[in-house]
C-alpha cells in the first residue's frame, strides 16, 4: 500500500491530551508512521486536511447486527433474507460514512454479524472492522430469548459457550437480566445467575475472549460483575456497590443511552408497542442518573448506541456522544469514550483508538471543533480505514 501524509489543521490523537494545530502524520501500508509538526510539504503525496479536525475513527461498542434495520418489530420481522443482506451491506457502509470504522456487534439473529464481518474482511463490500458476539446466552424465555441461545443451568451455559467459540465468535454475550423489547420480562429483573454467567465467562477467558453483558437491573449486574464479567451494558439501575466493584476492577460501562431516548421519541406513532413505552419510561431517568453517577466516580466508560433497537439507526452514533455531553461528560472524555477507550473495552487497544505511530490508520477528519460542540462530529467528510481513503 502506498505511503502519503496527512496535513491535519487541529489533530486530536485520542488519548485524551490536548488538540494540537498543523500536525503531519506519514502513513504507510496501512498504519501510522510518524507523527511531527507541518513545515511544509515534500515530494511525497498529500491529503490537505488543514482546516479540518482530524481525529480516530470512531468505535461504536454495542450495535446489533448490521442486518437488522431499526423499525418495529413486526417490521422486522416481515423482512426477507434478501432485504436483510441488502440493509447488512448499506448499514455497514453507513458506519464508514459517519465516521465509525470500527462495531462491536452485541447480538445478532442467526450469526449474520459473522457473515457481514467476512463480507466485508474479503473486500465484498465496505464497511468497518467487527468484533462479534453472534448469538446471545440467554435463560429460558429471558430477554432476547427469539434469536438467543436458550440456556438453563450451568452446564447449557458452558455447552452454548463453546458452541459459539466453535462458530468463530470474537467475544461472548450474555443475558444478566430483562429488559425494554422481550415481551414478559423486566428490565429490573435478574435472569441467568452467577455460576450460570460464570461457566460461559470462564470458557471465553480460556480461549482469550472477553465477555460483555447485558444488564439493567441492580441485582443482576452485581451478579455479572462477580462472575468476571468484562463490560456491563446499559447499566440502568447501579448503585454505589456496583460502581465502587467495576473502579475497583476496571470493568467498563457501555451505557447505550440513545436507546431508550430513540424509543421514547419514536412513540405509538411509530408502532412501539404500549409495554416497550412503558418500560422505556421506567427506566429512562434512573438511566442517566447511573451513567452521571459512574462518570463521577471514575468507571471507565466506552461508547455504544444499542444500534438496530428501534428508531436507533446505524448511521447516528453521535447521538450517544450527544447525550453524553449533555448529561456531564467532557467532550474530550466523549471523544475518548468513543476511540481510545472503545477499543480497550474490547481489547485491542495495541493496533486501534488512538492515532498514534505504528496504530492501524482509522482516521476520520470533521468540520469544526467537537471540543466547542460536540455535535460537529456528525460532519465527517474524510474517512481513513486501515489508511484506505473511503469517504472524502
Amino acid at each position: 500500500m502506498k505511503k502519503f501524509w496527512i496535513h491535519a489543521g487541529t489533530f486530536i490523537d485520542g488519548t485524551g491530551a490536548e488538540p494540537k494545530k498543523n500536525q503531519a502524520v506519514c502513513i504507510e501500508d496501512g498504519c501510522v508512521v510518524k507523527i511531527e509538526d507541518f513545515h511544509g510539504k515534500n515530494d511525497e503525496e498529500w491529503v490537505d486536511l488543514s482546516d479540518k479536525t482530524v481525529m480516530p475513527g470512531m468505535i461504536n461498542c454495542h450495535v446489533h447486527s448490521l442486518s437488522a434495520v431499526g423499525i418495529s418489530d413486526e417490521e422486522e420481522e416481515s423482512l426477507t433474507t434478501m432485504e436483510k443482506a441488502w440493509w447488512g451491506m448499506k448499514n455497514a457502509r453507513d458506519y464508514i460514512d459517519s465516521g465509525v470504522t470500527f462495531v462491536r456487534s452485541l447480538g445478532s439473529e442467526k450469526y449474520y454479524d459473522l457473515e457481514i464481518k467476512k463480507c466485508i474482511e474479503e473486500g465484498k463490500i465496505v464497511g468497518p472492522h467487527m468484533y462479534c458476539a453472534g448469538r446471545v446466552i440467554t435463560m429460558t424465555g429471558g430477554h432476547g430469548w427469539k434469536s438467543g441461545l436458550e440456556s438453563d443451568g450451568v452446564d447449557e451455559c458452558r455447552k452454548h459457550a463453546r458452541e459459539l467459540l466453535k462458530q468463530g465468535v470474537d467475544l461472548i454475550k450474555i443475558m444478566a437480566t430483562g429488559g425494554v423489547m422481550t415481551k414478559g420480562v423486566e428490565p429490573g429483573s435478574a435472569q441467568l445467575t452467577m455460576e450460570e454467567m460464570k461457566a460461559a465467562i470462564d470458557e471465553a477467558h480460556k480461549a482469550d475472549r472477553k465477555t460483555a453483558t447485558h444488564a439493567q437491573g441492580t441485582q443482576g449486574i452485581k451478579n455479572a460483575l462477580h462472575a468476571g464479567i468484562d463490560s456491563i451494558e446499559h447499566g440502568i439501575f447501579l448503585d454505589d456497590e456496583c460502581i465502587d466493584w467495576m473502579v475497583e476492577h476496571g470493568t467498563y460501562l457501555v451505557p447505550t443511552l440513545a436507546a431508550p431516548r430513540c424509543i421514547l421519541d419514536a412513540g405509538v406513532e411509530k408502532g412501539m408497542k404500549d409495554y416497550v413505552l412503558r418500560k422505556a419510561n421506567m427506566v429512562v431517568d434512573a438511566h442517566i442518573e447511573s451513567f452521571k453517577k459512574a462518570y463521577a466516580k471514575g468507571v471507565k466508560i466506552a461508547m455504544g448506541t444499542d444500534a438496530g433497537t428501534p428508531y436507533n439507526f446505524h448511521n447516528n452514533s453521535a447521538f450517544e456522544l450527544e447525550l453524553m455531553v449533555a448529561n456531564g461528560m467532557k467532550p474530550m472524555d466523549a471523544i475518548v469514550a468513543s476511540t481510545r477507550n472503545g477499543a480497550d473495552c474490547i481489547g485491542v487497544l495495541k493496533d486501534y483508538g488512538t492515532i498514534e505511530a505504528g496504530k492501524v490508520a482509522d482516521i476520520i477528519a470533521i468540520e469544526g471543533d467537537p471540543l466547542a460542540d460536540i455535535s460537529c462530529v456528525r460532519k465527517v467528510c474524510a474517512v481513513f480505514k486501515s489508511g484506505e481513503k473511503l469517504k472524502g
